[in-house]
């Protein structure tokens, strides 16, 4: 089951090293985007979420690799990293100029039959302007250490140059013996005018080679009331035998009554063997967004932990489901409250 190879926390400085970027997230709580007059900032960001939810869910040890425009928005980035207990080390930081910007978005959590609506502002950003050879990926994977290293399809579809980057650093952490995860997440804001989903499985096919883990399934219809375990096995198995370095496909099974409330599974392909987690049925839904960075480090943190598949697939889905229950992009559960719901917890008070 150890897909870690020879990486032991002894010899490591991380449990996980993320590459992402970081957005500020301005949510106008119970307003809408365009009559808002004051919002709420977070911290977000598709593969930042994974690190952070690790350090202060799980309390693993994990770095941030990313790019911020040196000014204010950039520090209150850097205070939100610190804060959630990710290490800053790695942030590279570029002099503050109209040339190079921070990523931030404004989104508004939807209700009932309004779904969720988000306005990004992420053009020429630090992190898309990455690029390969600038990042001392021997030193982080080698000297330093690191037992996993995750990336995704949102700092890839950034730029030819984020996608370079992220290649990079998968062979390096290959070469390093840690394990490699990558998230085939889709932003149709980063692809409308680039050749959309076609264009963006071209990139994460290209980038699969370099993978241990992945989350998400190709040609997969993952609804929850959809879900056939023969059908997920014949897609895991097709994107296995696509890419034979792949040894764990790991995916959410959602069904969405309304922007209020879901319904959610998960399932994962490992050792040969389907494992499907309970399913959560007539989720009252606060926030979805970054539910599916819950799930990833949720499984990720039961591996670390050398924990069995079922486990894993089971803290996954109850991470996410209780990633929802709360604001922003990123989970204010506990660990101990992940593993009662996964044993069958309700809502009553604890007292």
């Amino acid at each position: 089951m150890n897909i870690l190879s020879n990486k032991s926390p002894e010899n490591c400085r991380w449990d996980l090293v993320s590459l992402g970027e970081i957005l500020l997230r301005f949510d106008p709580e119970n307003e809408r985007i365009h009559t808002a007059r004051s919002f709420q900032v977070f911290d977000g960001g598709a593969e930042y979420n994974v690190a952070r939810n690790l350090a202060k869910v799980f309390r693993r040890k994990t770095a941030i690799v990313t790019a911020l425009a040196d000014n204010s928005l950039g520090r209150l980035a850097e205070d939100f990293v610190l804060q959630a207990g990710v290490d800053a080390e790695e942030i590279i930081w570029r002099e503050n100029d109209s040339k190079v910007r921070n990523g931030i978005y404004f989104i508004e959590r939807g209700f009932g039959h309004r779904p969720p609506a988000s306005c990004f502002d992420r053009s020429n950003t630090a992190a898309s302007r990455l690029k390969t050879s600038e990042i001392d990926w021997h030193g982080i994977f080698n000297q330093k250490g690191s037992r996993w290293f995750h990336t995704g399809g949102v700092f890839a579809g950034l730029s030819n140059t984020s996608a370079d980057t992220a290649k990079e650093a998968m062979q390096a952490a290959r070469a390093a013996g840690a394990a490699v995860s990558y998230d085939l997440n889709y932003r149709d804001s980063l692809w409308k005018n680039k050749g959309g989903r076609e264009a963006a499985n071209i990139l994460n096919r290209e980038l699969l080679q370099f993978a241990d883990v992945v989350f998400g399934v190709m040609n997969f219809d993952a609804r929850l009331s959809a879900f056939d375990p023969v059908h997920f096995r014949q897609a895991a198995e097709k994107l296995t035998g696509d890419f034979p370095n792949l040894k764990i496909v790991a995916s959410t099974l959602r069904d969405i009554d309304s922007a209020s409330r879901h319904a959610l599974g998960s399932v994962c392909f490992a050792e040969g063997e389907v494992f499907t987690a309970k399913k959560y049925k007539d989720i009252a839904v606060f926030d979805r967004v970054g539910s599916g960075d819950a799930f990833a480090s949720g499984f990720v943190y039961g591996l670390l932990a050398e924990k069995n598949f079922q486990y894993s697939i089971e803290c996954a889905a109850a991470h996410a489901v209780l990633a929802m229950t709360t604001q922003g992009d990123n989970s204010m559960a506990t660990l101990a409250e992940i593993e009662a719901l996964m044993a069958g917890a309700d809502g009553n008070v604890n007292r």
